[in-house]
Formats: structure tokens, C-alpha cells, sequence
């Protein structure tokens, strides 16, 4: 028990900001086993985010609040992913061979493709957040807590599904490249989908699920197909456009439903 209490930590420590015990000791070697414990790091993003979100709609209107909680869920993550999509867009849209497109992923400086992708994303995921608050508060609340879990979830897969594209350790995913274990698996599916079937209703969750497994499996053949596999800039663009397909889709579900 305490060995997978030291992992979450480690992975809590590597994929955000928040500080983490003392007697939690870096390795990096074991990061790797840390990657099931990835959706239970949207848990805690997540909660921070819909908590402030619900606090935040009791004194300002549903779009500042939906904007600061998405703050604090940057904040407490260090634009980590959001970093790893523009990346993404930049060495995709920029890029035509795999050596090209890894290069630009590795620069540090943002280019049109990336600047304009990460701009679309966040007025996306505010639109949608926006409307899912005019439901309810609480509504959006549940959409946050869900999607940081389920878009984590999918990157996960990604990771363990293809290879590893580079051939050096120069990514970010470059410490936690390795397959899981099926007990491995069985954790991190436990983590990404509990709050998806706890907080949602039977077609607002099966709409997300649907649309994030597709959109999760067509990254997935784009970037074996352009770089025969992935990168930490990938899965982290893996997160993003997972996350917003979950608000997408629990809007979709709302339509429907009503």
C-alpha cells in the first residue's frame, strides 16, 4: 500500500504543480508505474477546478466562474498539457516528416499553428463549460470532475497502446514510456470511468464515452500514421481534445435528453 501511495504521489508530483510529501523520493525510473495513477490526478485537477467553480457561482456570474476555475485548474498543472497541444499543432501542422515534425515539437518557441490551436481550445472548453453552467452549476461541476479524469484515461491509452515515436529520452513522456500491466490497466480504467458512471446520467455518460473513445482512437491512428507512435507532446494533446470532446458530448447528451 505504501509502494502506490509513493507512485500517486510521484505521479501527482510529475503532472502538476502541487507539492507533495517530503518522504515521497524522486525516481524517476519508477514514473513509469506511476502512469495508472494519471486519472486519479484529474480527480484531485478536476475537484479543484469544480470546486471553485461551484464556490465561484455563488457571488459571479456562470462565465467568470467557469473561466477562473479553468484558471485554477491551469495553475495547479502548469499548462503542462496545454503546452503539449500546442506543441502538437505546431509540429503537426508545420511539420512533413517525422524528423521534422519531432523537431519543432521540441522547440521551445510556439508558432502560428500552435498559438491559434491552444487559443480555439480554451474558447472552446470555456463555450462549452459556459453553457453546461446555464444548466446548472452543478451540472458543469460534474463535466469538469469527468472529463480531467476520462481525457486522462485516454491519454493513457495512447501511451500504452503505441510506441514510443523518438528515439532518445528528450520528451516529456520520455520517463514514463512503458506499457501497463493489466492490473495496471484495470487501475487507471477504475479511475478515468468512476466519475463518468457516479456523477452523470446513463446518456450523458455513454455520449461521452462514445465520442472520447473515437476521437481517442483516431489521434491515435494520425499519430502512428505521421510519426509511428507518440510523444509526451502528443499525449498531452491526447488530454486536451479528449477533455473538450467530453464537454462537447455532454452537451450533445443534454440536447437529447431534453
Amino acid at each position: 500500500m505504501r509502494r502506490q501511495i509513493e507512485l500517486f504521489f510521484l505521479a501527482l508530483g510529475y503532472f502538476t504543480r502541487i507539492p507533495v510529501p517530503g518522504w515521497v523520493a524522486w525516481v524517476p525510473e519508477r514514473l513509469a508505474h506511476a502512469a495508472p495513477f494519471l486519472p486519479l490526478v484529474g480527480w484531485v485537477v478536476g475537484g479543484a477546478g469544480a470546486a471553485s467553480l461551484l464556490l465561484l457561482t455563488q457571488i459571479l456570474p456562470a462565465s467568470m466562474a467557469v473561466i477562473l476555475s479553468m484558471a485554477v485548474t491551469i495553475r495547479l498543472t502548469g499548462a503542462f498539457h496545454e503546452d503539449g497541444f500546442a506543441d502538437s499543432c505546431d509540429g503537426l501542422g508545420g511539420g512533413w516528416e517525422k524528423a521534422q515534425i519531432l523537431a519543432i515539437m521540441k522547440d521551445s518557441r510556439i508558432g502560428s499553428y500552435g498559438a491559434i490551436g491552444i487559443v480555439l481550445m480554451l474558447l472552446a472548453k470555456t463555450a462549452a463549460l459556459i453553457e453546461l453552467a446555464r444548466v446548472s452549476p452543478t451540472t458543469a461541476a460534474a463535466a469538469l470532475f469527468t472529463a480531467h479524469s476520462l481525457s486522462r484515461l485516454a491519454a493513457v491509452g495512447v501511451l500504452h497502446a503505441l510506441p514510443y515515436a523518438r528515439s532518445d529520452d528528450s520528451s516529456k513522456a520520455g520517463a514514463v514510456v512503458q506499457r501497463l500491466s493489466g492490473a495496471g490497466l484495470a487501475m487507471a480504467g477504475a479511475f478515468g470511468l468512476l466519475p463518468a458512471a457516479l456523477l452523470l446520467a446513463p446518456l450523458q455518460g455513454l455520449s461521452a464515452l462514445v465520442l472520447t473513445a473515437l476521437v481517442t482512437l483516431w489521434l491515435a491512428r494520425l499519430f502512428l500514421r505521421r510519426l509511428g507512435g507518440h510523444t509526451g507532446d502528443l499525449l498531452g494533446a491526447v488530454q486536451q481534445a479528449a477533455e473538450l470532446t467530453c464537454y462537447v458530448a455532454l452537451l450533445v447528451g443534454l440536447g437529447f435528453a431534453s
